[in-house]
């Protein structure tokens, strides 16, 4: 693993081998290092400490201690996107599950186990039979027919791990080691797509693989996605089980209530019949016309991209274990990334931090 792990820290810093060993102050030659990369030598200590420096990772990451890696991944992204900007992702991604499982170790926490709904994997016998699952787990985490306030805290506090990067992908631990329930989402999308994403992620999670063609998947998925976001009585209450036509208001309130995309929202109406084909038709043809590709009046601003619904499970996990004595405040800030100053602050309050400087 840690042949791997100097490999893709070295493309996400963009180096050649040369340029890696220039960084290192020509500690080792670029031969060398090829030889780490593949797999046929192991560097001393003083080496890999020289690495991590020189590649801006930490060393708990080249040395890999919880044996995790990157399983199935499928970045869905423009084809423009560089082989330096997927290094970039899937180490960042790499490093935060590490140090997530580290204060979970700490806290005694089973990182693999995850409140699963239903019977896993629920093999499904119809795309339709979706609609049902969706309902059934809401049912069983007792989450009413309201709309969802915050998809991202929901899943966080049924043991899902949620990370927000610039790509999502999947990610496992090495052979014999149960998988690891993490769900990655793109924060440069709208937050409506990407509560969308979340409940389309967790639908893969719950149907068995294999129960359709990939195409019929993808469509069970999106349909547990609407349903399990837009519950069919509530929307059929707010909106009516029959409608001619719709106004850009009411689908605007509407969209807010749900949090979900405009074209979401067209969909699911659809989809239960609220309203006919020619009126989906007409509607991305005039009130809705460019909905495909911009979303109107977004949930979140430009700035603020990423903030809302933001997961926070593993903040609240470190600053745990620092108000229980189980790390220091320096071990705090290495986990959190932040300043220890500011890791004080959010532990003993800003007012008692002057205070107790003082």
């Amino acid at each position: 693993m840690i042949a791997d792990r100097i490999k893709l820290a070295r493309r996400k810093a963009g180096f050649s081998l040369r340029d890696l060993s220039a960084a290192m102050g020509e500690m080792v030659t670029a031969q060398a290092i090829g030889k780490y990369e593949r797999g046929e030598d192991v560097p001393s200590s003083g080496v890999l400490t020289v690495l991590a420096k020189a590649l801006g990772v930490s060393l708990s990451y080249l040395l890999d201690p919880q044996g995790i890696e990157l399983t199935g991944v499928k970045f869905r992204t423009k084809a423009n996107t560089t082989v330096r900007d997927l290094a970039q992702v899937e180490t960042e991604v790499l490093e935060w599950i590490e140090r997530y499982l580290q204060i979970e170790l700490i806290l005694d926490l089973d990182s693999a186990q995850w409140q699963c709904p239903v019977a896993h994997p629920c093999q499904l016998h119809a795309v339709n039979d979706a609609e049902k699952l969706a309902s059934d787990v809401r049912e069983e985490w007792k989450l009413g027919l309201d709309p969802i306030p915050n998809m991202t805290e929901l899943l966080e506090e049924k043991g899902l791990k949620v990370l927000t990067v610039s790509l999502p992908l999947h990610v496992g631990r090495g052979e014999g080691q149960p998988e690891l329930p993490v769900i990655v989402v793109n924060n440069q999308f709208s937050l409506e797509r990407r509560r969308l994403t979340l409940a389309h992620e967790l639908a893969h999670r719950l149907i068995e693989a294999g129960s359709f063609t990939e195409k019929d998947e993808e469509k069970a998925t999106t349909l547990f996605a609407g349903a399990f976001l837009m519950p069919r009585e509530h929307l059929q209450r707010e909106v009516g089980k029959h409608r001619n036509a719709l106004g850009y208001k009411e689908l605007i309130d509407l969209k807010r209530l749900y949090r979900v995309s405009g074209m979401a929202l067209l969909i699911r109406l659809r989809q239960l019949s609220v309203i006919s084909e020619s009126t989906l038709v007409y509607a991305f043809q005039s009130i809705a016309r460019g909905w495909r590709t911009q979303e109107p009046e977004e949930l979140e601003s430009e700035n603020e991209r990423g903030q809302r619904e933001r997961a926070r499970r593993f903040e609240r996990l470190c600053y745990r274990a620092l108000a229980e004595g189980l790390i220091s405040l320096t071990k705090a800030a290495e986990l959190l990334r932040l300043p220890a100053s500011e890791v004080e602050a959010g532990l003993k309050g800003p007012r008692s931090t002057n205070a107790y400087r003082r």
